[in-house]
């Protein structure tokens, strides 16, 4: 009997065991290889001419960190901060940049936190203190243009970020907000797929899908404290300072939309526009039409396609560019 009873316990030990076995098995040893650097992406970035680049200037974020950000000086009448997409960093945004502050449009570039001149590099504190930045970056900034209409225009995963801010309890702190070619999540109906099937399957991110789902298991029971661990990777180009390679689980959880971005959408209370290109090769230009027009069941956010354009051309390519200066430059009610 004391025989029986220490081969059940042994075999409840061992059951309750495993599941724990499982989970650290996923985190430790679920990831992936980086996806090889997609050039119809970043081949653009690469070929920009970065002359007249502002230096880096630093503003104090509750936390205490000194965090990086660009200035376009110009006018006082408007103001826009623009966001760059995933891996990136302000000089990134650097082209549009100009063509605003020649428009007259004073213009800010902020490296967020976990990119670009800051540190750690692709991780943060925790999720949602990447809009308590941008809160603290508009208490520094705001009171030098007192009378300025404010504009946020996100590319990427900053227009979902944008989105994110757009929909949430600082939204009215814009004036308005312009997505270009906007990430919304990565199941949903504006992502193209069928990039996974090209003939050199390249991709623009690998996530380590294992050890993601290991995380979600400890965040289930209150466990957060590996959540600084990288999920994702990009592909670009290795050993370049101003590019991040990785995100952590908190990152990737927060520059993006919140989890239910099509609530995002029906809460933003300021005008927004979309623009997309005809060849993103990463999202579906009328999926955009059918997301914020029909499925949000809104008739007041424009999506814009531009012919001929790809991903990154809406912040290279002068006929892109062009049409957001203008759109940028309407003034709101």
């Amino acid at each position: 009997m004391k025989k029986a009873a220490k081969i059940a316990f042994g075999v409840c030990l061992s059951l309750t065991a495993l599941p724990v076995i499982l989970v650290a098995g996923l985190v430790i040893f679920g990831t992936a290889k980086p996806p090889q650097p997609l050039s119809s992406v970043t081949s653009a970035f690469m070929a920009m001419d970065y002359s007249g680049l502002p230096t880096i200037e630093r503003y104090r974020a509750r936390d205490g960190a000194a965090l990086a950000y660009r200035t376009y000086a110009a006018g006082q009448e408007q103001v826009a901060v623009l966001i760059h997409g995933s891996a990136g960093s302000s000089s990134s945004m650097h082209a549009l940049a100009l063509a605003l502050q020649q428009a007259g449009i004073t213009v800010y570039v902020p490296d967020l936190r976990g990119h670009g001149a800051n540190s750690p590099d692709g991780d943060i504190a925790y999720v949602g203190q990447l809009d308590d930045d941008i809160v603290d970056f508009l208490r520094d900034a705001k009171p030098k243009h007192p009378a300025a209409k404010w504009s946020l225009l996100g590319f990427s995963s900053g227009g979902g970020f944008a989105l994110r801010i757009a929909g949430g309890h600082v939204g009215r702190d814009f004036d308005n907000y312009i997505l270009l070619s906007p990430f919304l999540r990565y199941d949903a109906p504006t992502v193209r797929t069928e990039t996974a099937d090209a003939a050199d399957k390249q991709v623009w991110t690998k996530a380590y899908t294992p050890r993601i789902f290991g995380l979600l298991a400890l965040n289930a029971v209150g466990i957060h404290r590996l959540d600084g661990l990288p999920v994702i990777a990009f592909a670009v180009p290795p050993n370049i300072a101003s590019v991040t390679t990785t995100y952590s689980w908190r990152m990737l959880q927060n520059f993006q939309p919140h989890d239910d971005y099509m609530a995002d959408i029906r809460s933003v209370s300021e005008p927004m526009i979309v623009f997309v290109g005809t060849d993103d090769q990463l999202f579906v230009p009328a999926e955009f039409q059918q997301v914020f027009n029909i499925d949000a069941g809104r008739k007041d956010i424009p999506v814009t396609i531009l012919p001929g354009l790809g991903h990154t051309d809406m912040i290279t390519r002068p006929e892109a560019i062009h049409a957001v200066v203008l759109a940028c430059g309407k003034r709101t009610p």
